[in-house]
């Protein structure tokens, strides 16, 4: 074996351990996705209320293309393919994965229910890296965001501008 042989999957291993956000693009646009690595494998939950979209052409056995980024850095580290492999709900293989991931899902509105809402509304994958890496992007594939139902943008409280006011006026 060489070299690139024996420390490809390593570095896809260790880096994609270590990174909070795995970029994962099935047939259309890239997505930053949560994971958590599990017996040599990327574990994603998504599609269902209150959890992240997944992108389009993840089905089962189809390939995508992961890139990693560095948790200091926020740059690309390591490129793969994955073979995408949808897991049945309450098999013993979904169990384990998700078993993994309700341990690092934050700010879950029900901690106690998750599995079973998983279960019946969302899709586990297991993205499993194949042969070995493949070339990090030349450019910078920025793109504009993609449309989502999330938004912080509101119209302004009328009564905002005048509280503001006033309080600038207390403290001179």
């Amino acid at each position: 074996m060489t070299d690139d042989q024996l420390l490809g999957p390593a570095l896809v291993e260790e880096a994609t351990k270590k990174s909070g956000l795995v970029w994962v693009r099935g047939d259309g646009p890239a997505r930053a996705l949560w994971h958590v690595w599990h017996e040599g494998a990327a574990l994603v939950v998504g599609d269902g209320p209150g959890e992240q979209p997944l992108p389009s052409g993840l089905a089962d056995g189809a390939v995508a293309e992961v890139t990693v980024r560095s948790k200091d850095k926020g740059g690309r580290v390591v490129a793969w393919t994955a073979e995408v492999r949808e897991l049945a709900p309450e098999s013993a293989d979904w169990q384990a994965a998700v078993d993994e991931l309700k341990g690092k899902r934050l700010n879950a509105p029900d901690a106690e229910t998750m599995p079973s809402r998983w279960a019946r509304d969302c899709r586990v994958l297991r993205l499993t890296p194949q042969a070995s890496t493949t070339s990090l992007p030349a450019t910078s594939l920025s793109a504009p965001p993609l449309p989502t139902p999330a938004t912080t943008r509101r119209p302004v409280p009328a009564a905002l501008p005048r509280l503001l006011l006033r309080r600038g006026r207390r403290h001179s």
